[in-house]
């Protein structure tokens, strides 16, 4: 099933240089537009350093969830080795030094236990453990979560954010983009004609219109809903279809953050 998500591999595109070795190869929200600065604060750019030589590349999103610690997927992880990665909050210009950031090392990895990689089987989630904590320098924020289990109703529109590309093969964002995206409730997105078996009920499908999805890039990255009087994140992209992102009936797949918050707690507890 790896195969369906090629999109979604985190390979590298493009490298641009700039201050605090602002490396990134690319990708992006498909139908989105600029967001404006300091708006998804919980949004995180995971970067990797291939060569171990100083120069990071963005590889995937990822989000805030507590001040030690960042979600993304698991399908995200390249390497064991925690020294070849480092997350950047407060981000918004990959390849600008806006001012806002923090750079900071990751002490170590955890993997969901369920993880096989095969994407199609579901549990594409991580948690990062951070070298440092977070610290509220008025451009970051820790996501809030929905409550266990909650699932959300058919068409409702949610927001994904990232800097992935903009189109299939084409243009890389510097600036975080943002775009809305509908909720494909499960019994449509596992239709025969969509997403079939591989859709489970522990992922969040939204998008499918042709228009607005998910793309190399935004993997680990998250899906903000206004639900309940607050901005949570529901889902952390996980897959969508090789070739082409944004096709119509293959929306994008989000692991379901309401399914895993037990895992997620008893993680941030016990480390």
């Amino acid at each position: 099933m790896i195969w369906l998500v090629a999109f979604l591999s985190c390979v590298g595109l493009i490298c641009a240089e700039a201050p605090f070795n602002h490396n990134v190869h690319n990708q992006r929200v498909i139908g989105g537009h600029d967001a404006k600065p300091n708006t998804w604060r919980w949004q995180v750019s995971l970067q990797f350093d291939s060569y171990n030589d100083g120069s990071y590349y963005h590889m995937c999103g990822g989000t805030i969830v507590d001040s030690f610690f960042v979600v993304t997927a698991a399908h995200c992880i390249l390497s064991t080795d925690v020294s070849l990665y480092r997350v950047v909050v407060g981000e918004y210009n990959l390849y600008e030094y806006d001012g806002s950031e923090q750079f900071i090392r990751m002490e170590k990895i955890i993997i969901h236990p369920d993880w096989n990689g095969d994407l199609g089987k579901g549990n594409d989630i991580a948690l990062l453990r951070l070298a440092n904590p977070v610290y509220d320098n008025g451009y970051v924020a820790i996501a809030d979560l929905p409550y266990p289990g909650q699932m959300l109703p058919h068409g409702f529109t949610c927001y994904i954010t990232g800097w992935g590309l903009m189109d299939y093969g084409g243009s890389v964002p510097a600036i975080l983009q943002q775009a809305p995206i509908n909720v494909v409730e499960h019994s449509v997105c596992s239709q025969p004609n969509w997403w079939g078996s591989i859709a489970l009920r522990t992922m969040v499908c939204a998008g499918g219109d042709g228009i607005i999805s998910g793309c190399q890039g935004d993997s680990g990255g998250p899906l903000s809903c206004f639900t309940d009087g607050a901005w949570r994140v529901h889902g952390v992209v996980s897959y969508g279809p090789s070739g082409w992102c944004n096709q119509v009936s293959k929306p994008t797949v989000f692991t379901r953050v309401s399914s895993f918050q037990d895992w997620i707690y008893s993680v941030i507890q016990s480390h």
